[in-house]
């Protein structure tokens, strides 16, 4: 989806709504530094950060520039140009299993003063963006959250975990193979471009990770305030290959007390392949004078421990729901994967919401591709023709498998929008919402093929926050 967010004219429903409380809704021009920098003040309020320094402001000035972004405005408080709620809002891709992408809408900076809760603004806010998410085109929408009771409500749910991995250090034996190419120190500076083309790699081959942003990667590397003490203290490693070309880097700094050994922390480890991440891991492991090492928003399956010699070195603790994931279209949302195995699956999606309500037949064949078949009148994504029905059904199970499928109903699924969402990148496997009581079998065998074509090859996994 390339176009300017903020050609959507703002939603009428969230208008209406706030203003008839008193309360207006507004959409922020990025040509107007006076009405954005109070914007990105309430932003910092609501997240309580500090108020942010001139190098921050800039950076923060120049990366809402590229972005939809709200507020809503009280004009009876002390401070009328502060608003009292923020969001923010964008197109991104979303990896999928087989090495895919698919058309999100990613959203961002949710936050209400605690003066005016209870007023419906974070209802409106979500609202309109879901509204503003289906008329630009989105087949998802998708956020990180600090609260995990608010966003189910608006047809949300958690879709990749994430964790903090702690390694002992005096117990990290390396094991693992060698990789063939080498491990560099570099300036962080000197990694800018070809952070970028790394990054979308690994993005690219890691299911629930979404494309990066511009100034992403500038926060990642310490660009955005390179004096400070922070940015100075942050050390990077880069991989090339044996043909000397980067693969990997990653970015860490020691903390620790003087004289004492610290902890090696990181937030950054991205990886294009696997010698690349094996290779970092073990230079980050096998540093002298620190006690161990962090890594913060790791997989879930992290395969490290797999590679020393004394497995208990390694702790994963903290481990939460980090990806949000609202399905908006679910015929594009199926089609956009590809799937662990063959085979014909109804699902009977309810949505409170309307957005995704229907039936949808999920026609998968042993490469993995899928057609989805929607009845007319249930979604406005077309019935495939009757042949490329058929076609789909013999790719799925032979000739033979076609004629069967053609002879008795297939099996299906009902199941909520928020349950689609969570099985959608493989995260959650359909026998675990089965056995809680969510999805529910309409025909023997359902919940099992679901199991099977839902299925990743590679957990699904978000190494950032946005």
């Amino acid at each position: 989806m390339a176009f300017e967010p903020r050609s959507i004219p703002i939603d009428p429903d969230a208008k209406a709504a706030l203003a008839h409380r008193g309360l207006e809704y507004r959409l922020i021009d990025p040509g107007d530094p006076a009405a954005l920098d109070a914007w990105i003040d309430a932003d910092h309020r609501g997240f309580h950060h500090a108020r942010p320094r001139d190098v921050g402001r800039e950076y923060d000035r120049a990366v809402m520039s590229e972005r939809r972004v709200h507020g809503v405005y009280d004009a009876g408080i002390a401070e009328p140009d502060v608003p009292v709620a923020t969001v923010s809002s964008w197109p991104a891709g979303l990896s999928v299993p087989g090495g895919r992408s698919v058309d999100g809408w990613a959203v961002s900076s949710v936050t209400v003063s605690p003066t005016h809760r209870r007023r419906g603004i974070a209802r409106a806010l979500m609202e309109a963006e879901l509204a503003t998410a289906k008329r630009a085109g989105a087949a998802v929408a998708m956020l990180t959250v600090t609260e995990a009771t608010i966003y189910g409500r608006y047809g949300y749910a958690p879709a990749a975990k994430s964790a903090t991995v702690e390694v002992d250090r005096r117990r990290a034996r390396w094991t693992g193979p060698d990789a063939p190419g080498r491990v560099h120190f570099v300036e962080p500076s000197s990694l800018r471009e070809q952070a970028a083309a790394i990054s979308r790699r690994a993005v690219a081959r890691t299911p629930g990770e979404i494309d990066r942003w511009p100034g992403a990667l500038d926060r990642m590397l310490g660009l955005v305030d390179p004096e400070s003490d922070s940015s100075r203290s942050l050390r990077a490693l880069r991989y090339d290959d044996q043909h000397g070309q980067p693969q990997g880097f990653a970015t860490f700094r020691v903390t620790r007390e003087p004289n004492e050994p610290g902890w090696a922390e990181f937030d950054v480890l991205a990886a294009a392949t696997d010698d690349a991440e094996r290779a970092l891991w073990r230079v980050l492991v096998e540093q002298d004078f620190v006690a161990g090492v962090r890594g913060l928003l790791r997989s879930v399956d992290e395969p490290l421990e797999w590679m020393l010699e004394d497995p208990r070195a390694v702790t994963v603790r903290d481990v939460a729901d980090h990806l949000w994931v609202r399905i908006i279209d679910p015929a594009a949302a199926l089609t956009a994967r590809r799937y662990g195995a063959a085979g014909e699956l109804v699902l009977d999606v309810d949505d409170p919401l309307g957005y995704a309500s229907g039936r949808y037949t999920l026609l998968a064949s042993a490469d993995g591709k899928a057609v989805v078949h929607v009845p007319r009148g249930d979604a406005a994504t077309p019935e495939p023709a009757a042949p490329q029905r058929e076609r789909a059904r013999a790719r799925a199970g032979g000739e033979s498998g076609g004629r069967a499928a053609r002879a008795a109903e297939p099996r299906s699924i009902r199941l909520d929008v928020r349950d689609l969402a969570s099985i959608y990148l493989g995260g959650v496997r359909p026998s675990v919402l089965a056995r809680a009581g969510r999805i529910t079998e309409a025909s023997r065998g359902a919940i099992e093929l679901a199991e099977r074509m839902f299925a990743s090859a590679r957990t699904p996994h978000l190494s950032i926050w946005f």
